[in-house]
């Protein structure tokens, strides 16, 4: 727990020097320290393809983090909130407020139970919007630190009350996802919606992509797509190195007829 606490603690901050377009995908680097330490300290074998999944995972993490666009100077949080109140990502959270409670009054008490894009939809969507005002409590606490207060603003504390809010409804409605479907599941899907809808409120609020050029975006894509087939590849085969001959079925066919 400690451990897990340090950790947030660390994730927080990296928000206040670095781009949400950096930050977000590198979380599946998490996925490959756990799947390994799970190997060495839990006895739960890691497979070949779980192997490929994790290299996967770090060569899509290079490669964005060697083309990740530079960090957007802030000298204030009103600064944010201007970028916050332009018309784009205003538009953007009217969308997801609306699609959340659509969500929520509409198709989870019809589909919750039998469809887990419906509490992982809430939860992804939910999620972009506490990064970009994570990103804005860590940025005025940073510029607190070296001396300018943004405490005496009335932005930085809604938009901690923003924070709080959205993360209520996220660990709520992501409890449930995870007491209904399978964890090995769940995982893999709430990465790939989070960081989607992350890297594309930050490209609309902090217009990340604006100093780079085409051959550049589209290496960072490329880079997430990787890391999006390795996180599936790493948890799709979670299972497979704790398989023995033994737990086969009588009846399944032999290995060998189906190659």
């Amino acid at each position: 727990m400690v451990t897990m606490i340090v950790g947030e603690a660390a994730n927080f901050a990296a928000y206040a020097f670095a781009p949400a377009i950096l930050v977000t995908p590198l979380g599946a680097l998490s996925i490959i320290v756990s799947a390994v330490l799970a190997h060495f300290m839990l006895n739960e074998k890691l497979h070949v393809f779980g192997i490929l999944g994790c290299i996967l995972c770090v060569v899509g993490s290079t490669t964005i983090v060697l083309h990740a666009p530079k960090e957007r100077e802030i000298e204030s949080v009103k600064e944010v909130w201007h970028l916050a109140t332009e018309p784009g990502f205003l538009v953007y959270t009217c969308l997801v407020v609306v699609l959340v409670t659509f969500l929520i009054m509409q198709l989870v008490p019809r589909y919750g139970q039998t469809h887990m894009i419906v509490y992982v939809g809430i939860c992804s969507l939910m999620g972009s919007l506490t990064v970009m005002s994570v990103k804005t409590v860590s940025i005025a606490l940073k510029l607190t630190i070296q001396g300018m207060n943004q405490f005496v603003y009335y932005q930085t504390w809604l938009f901690t009350a923003v924070v709080i809010a959205c993360i209520v409804t996220q660990l709520n409605y992501l409890n449930k996802a995870l007491d209904t479907f399978n964890t090995a599941v769940i995982s893999p899907v709430h990465y790939v919606m989070f960081s989607t809808f992350t890297i594309l409120a930050s490209m609309i609020m902090f217009k990340d992509w604006d100093s780079q050029n085409a051959t550049q975006i589209a290496t960072e894509l490329c880079g997430f797509i990787t890391i999006l087939s390795g996180t599936f590849l790493l948890h799709k085969t979670m299972d497979m190195g704790n398989r023995s001959p033994t737990n086969s079925e009588p009846n399944e066919p032999n290995a060998l007829n189906n190659t």
